[in-house]
């Protein structure tokens, strides 16, 4: 399996931008999809943002054209990057990791990070 670690958040006003970050603890190019999501108090976990072992990206429609995920293999870290930050995005992000090995399946979270943008 792996664990992962975020960082990069914080406080943020509106219109801000914020990079979160998440170092993995194995080799991210061996991992089949990697993504962030969000959850906010009172509301189910979403999807944000996800990037496969091959680089194609998805995004839910309430964050497209704002937020840029990218991976570093070279550094294990995965990064979504969040520009024109709203209200409504404030949130705890989760990093995700969903890989494949031999017959099993394992989808791995990290503690989450908090990101608060203020009006």
């Amino acid at each position: 399996q792996v664990q992962l670690v975020e960082s990069g958040g914080g406080l943020v006003q509106a219109g801000g931008s914020l990079r979160l970050s998440c170092a993995a603890s194995r080799s991210i190019f061996s991992i089949n999809r990697m993504g962030w999501y969000r959850q906010a108090p009172g509301k189910q976990r979403e999807l944000v943002a996800t990037i496969n072992s091959g680089g194609l990206t998805n995004y839910a429609d309430s964050v497209k054209g704002r937020f840029t995920i990218s991976r570093d293999n070279a550094k294990n870290t995965v990064y979504l990057e969040m520009n024109s930050l709203k209200p409504e995005d404030t949130s705890v992000y989760y990093c995700n990791a969903y890989l494949i090995l031999g017959f099993s399946e394992y989808d791995c979270w990290g503690q989450g990070t908090q990101v608060t943008v203020s009006s």
